[in-house]
């Protein structure tokens, strides 16, 4: 068979577009701020970004970036293990380490990276693996990479976690990682931290928390999730982005220094793999300071998502509301979803479609998420476009919601 076979057979966008409710890769030709954004000619209210803090438009942010590109140039054209350490990275990864509590800090060029060469570097075959079966994309990719043995244990279970952790064996040569996203991104809730801290204890387990859309938001110092259940120096490693709060591109792993560093000279994400650019290590650094400087931020962004959470479900629609600045909305099956996000999309609101495998099969979601710098106008226009939704789709509304 022709290897191309499969992608001639490929037919689910095509069958999206012919059918006029294909919604992804369009082009954002203008962006006000963040949280209006110009498709196809039309001004929208964006509440489908992970810029929760609002900073990819600060100007201290830009500010920041333009400097860097002046003194550093646009790219250091190499890997961290050989050309491409600037003074700058050093600086970031110290300043992040002391921001988590952490003894040191290395950073790559995306987030996906850092879990696939975190995990690729750290485990091997003789490893054992526990991981939540809603795990980002990059953790499961890191841990086919490995060559650990994977378990996965039903979302946010401890207790299921426990049996796993109870009756699988372990190589006398290997070790044990539980690891887990800190805010799982589609539905926005939080992995239940302290629980697995306490059973990583009893097991002789490490732990591992990717939590790409905890920091900058949650905790009393903006430090994520461990630091909002108390658990910050409990953790071994924590994984982020900076393509969330952080407003740029890039990804970290904060640890155990004698683990970092084994990192840096074994990684294969890190050694052969371009470092962050000066703009977006420079950008980092302006939003660390602005997120240490500014908690009103954070104190907004809740009002904020409170006030959304109440307001959607006033409409008598489901939401899924974790304790995160994402929102998610069931639909439940695919073409419902696609029909509700184009209606959204006419009434100039922006969010985001997840269907299967990315939602549970059958509880397909209408992702929202909310910005520190939404306006109280733009909040009022994607409740009012909710609200034709939920006119338009009654099967969307709970049956104890009367008129």
């Amino acid at each position: 068979m022709d290897l191309f076979e499969k992608a001639y057979r490929y037919h689910r966008a095509d069958d999206l577009r012919s059918a006029g409710l294909y919604p992804y890769f369009r082009a954002i030709q203008e962006s006000a701020g963040g949280t209006n954004v110009v498709i196809d000619g039309r001004r929208m209210v964006m509440a489908g970004s992970n810029n929760y803090l609002g900073l990819t438009h600060d100007p201290r942010v830009v500010e920041a970036a333009q400097r860097a590109v002046r003194d550093f140039g646009t790219g250091c054209t190499g890997s961290r293990f050989l050309n491409g350490t600037l003074r700058i990275h050093e600086e970031m990864e110290e300043r992040l380490a002391d921001f988590l509590k952490m003894e040191a800090c290395i950073t790559s060029g995306t987030g996906f990276q850092t879990n696939v060469g975190l995990l690729g570097a750290l485990c091997g075959r003789e490893d054992v693996i526990f991981g939540d079966r809603d795990n980002h994309a990059s953790i499961i990719d890191g841990c086919r990479l490995s060559f650990a043995k994977l378990y996965k244990y039903r979302h946010n279970d401890v207790l299921d976690l426990e049996r796993l952790l109870g009756s699988t064996r372990v190589p006398d040569d290997g070790g044990r990682l539980i690891i887990t996203d800190g805010v799982f991104s589609m539905l926005g809730d939080l992995a239940p931290l302290p629980e697995i801290v306490e059973l990583a204890k009893r097991y002789d387990a490490r732990t591992v928390v990717d939590d790409a859309h905890g920091l900058g938001v949650l905790g009393e110092g903006g430090r994520g999730t461990c630091e909002h259940f108390g658990v910050l120096g409990d953790v071994d490693i924590i994984v982020g982005t900076f393509s969330k709060s952080f407003a740029c591109l890039g990804g970290f792993i904060a640890g155990p220094r004698k683990v970092i560093d084994t990192l840096k000279h074994t990684s294969r994400s890190i050694i052969f793999s371009a470092s962050m650019t000066p703009s977006s290590v420079a950008t980092v650094l302006a939003c660390l300071d602005i997120i240490h400087a500014e908690p009103e931020r954070r104190e907004r962004l809740w009002r904020h998502v409170e006030r959304m959470k109440v307001g959607l479900e006033s409409l008598g629609l489901e939401v899924v509301a974790g304790g995160s600045p994402i929102l998610s909305v069931v639909t439940g099956d695919e073409t419902t979803t696609m029909e509700a996000n184009r209606l959204l999309f006419e009434q100039g609101v922006f969010v985001n479609a997840v269907l299967p495998p990315a939602a549970p099969p059958g509880q397909s979601l209408l992702r929202t998420s909310y910005m520190a710098t939404h306006s109280e106008d733009d909040l009022d226009r994607i409740l009012e476009a909710f609200r034709h939704v939920a006119a338009r789709f009654p099967v969307l509304r709970r049956e104890s919601v009367t008129e």
